[in-house]
């Protein structure tokens, strides 16, 4: 099975090799058919501490790797200004 991959928003990178990234979702509402935002954040691995606040990255689905980090970072899509 392919590893699941996600893009978010660096919101955190006080915590050594962690950083906290932001990933929303779009879905229509059941019944009123509205697009709701709905937004989930994930701890993810950086061995290089190379993200900063601001960032958007690619996160990808690895083995658990402390109490509640079990993504890594993959790359950065865009640095932030």
């Amino acid at each position: 099975m392919p590893k699941k991959e996600k893009q978010g928003v660096v919101i955190s990178n006080k915590m050594d090799k962690t950083i906290v990234v932001k990933v929303a979702d779009y879905e229509p509402h059941p019944k009123y058919k509205k697009i709701m935002e709905s937004n989930k954040n994930y701890k993810a691995h950086d061995e290089a501490n190379v993200c900063n606040v601001g960032d958007t990255v690619r996160i990808v689905e690895s083995r658990p790797l402390s109490g509640g980090k079990r993504w890594s970072l993959l790359e950065v899509v865009e640095k932030a200004r």
